[in-house]
């Protein structure tokens, strides 16, 4: 199975002014992502605003991102939802798409329980030889999938990582004592990174990666290579920037920022709306304090 790499971008839906799907600049922002140092691409997730996204829509952002990568970096396709069955047909859609794994969410609003989840996952898995990573971020889906379960899912053969953004440090530590080796945790918070890694986490499922991949991937680098003052010193720089972009609901903010900084974006659908003026205002006076680029 591929490896998927330690800087892995939840990468953002391109739109056009219409509101429809803008396949050709889902494939510009892909490249661009790479050529910054992502490794991975996670697609149609929630940073891609997966719950806006049809099942048609989604297998065509699958097949254009990788057209546009190739084997420079792992694709990753959101094929998760509150649905199994659908979940399962879309994650077995997906290997015919070319991509190097699925990523799925744990089921938001009917707050399953643990051994629902168990099978939620378990009957997604069968569906696909591909890799699969767990996403669990209880803040959306208003459910936690406990390390236990984690545990008892890291045995599945092709169930292989955890997205995890309860940011419960506890939580992560005993996931990382109870599952294999080889079971790899990524971060789901920007701003938890640097202690997660730490732990004994892998790497990140970034938004930041989005502006600041190099950096993302310099500042692993170094806390897994021994340097922490180095790792420490780009995490506190960064960090005004993790915070900006989620001062509204995600994705707003960093699509907000691609599109004054001229990259493919577009806005976001609804239910979600765009910046307010003092927003904008203020993630422009970050992008600056950080160096991002030129937004004027």
């Amino acid at each position: 199975m591929r490896d998927f790499g330690r800087i892995l971008t939840a990468m953002i839906t391109p739109f056009k002014e219409d509101g429809s799907l803008d396949l050709d600049g889902a494939k510009v922002l892909a490249r661009e992502l790479v050529e910054s140092g992502s490794d991975g691409l996670v697609v149609a997730g929630t940073t891609g605003e997966s719950p806006t996204l049809s099942h048609e829509e989604k297998l065509a952002l699958f097949r254009a991102v990788k057209e546009a990568v190739g084997e420079q970096a792992a694709v990753i396709a959101g094929t998760g939802s509150n649905n199994t069955a659908a979940s399962a047909e879309l994650t077995a859609e997906a290997a015919s798409c070319g991509v190097d794994g699925v990523m799925l969410v744990v089921p938001y609003y009917n707050k399953p329980s643990q051994e629902g989840l168990y099978q939620h996952f378990l009957a997604c898995a069968k569906a696909t030889s591909l890799p699969v990573m767990l996403y669990n971020v209880p803040g959306r889906t208003g459910a936690n999938l406990l390390p236990e379960t984690v545990a008892r899912l890291s045995r599945v053969e092709n169930i292989v990582a955890l997205k995890e953004a309860s940011g419960n440090f506890d939580q992560v530590s005993e996931i990382l004592r109870q599952v294999p080796e080889h079971f790899r945790v990524y971060s789901g918070d920007d701003s938890l990174t640097l202690p997660l890694v730490a732990l004994g986490a892998y790497g990140v499922v970034s938004v930041a990666s989005h502006l600041v991949g190099r950096e993302l991937k310099a500042m692993v680098e170094a806390l897994v290579a021994g340097r922490l003052a180095e790792a420490q010193a780009i995490h506190l720089g960064l960090f005004p920037l993790f915070k900006a972009l989620f001062m509204a609901p995600n994705p707003v903010p960093v699509k907000a920022a691609l599109s004054l900084l001229g990259r493919p974006a577009g806005k976001p659908r609804l239910p979600l709306v765009g910046l307010a003026a003092k927003e904008e205002a203020e993630l422009r006076r970050v992008l600056e304090e950080v160096g991002v680029g030129s937004t004027s």
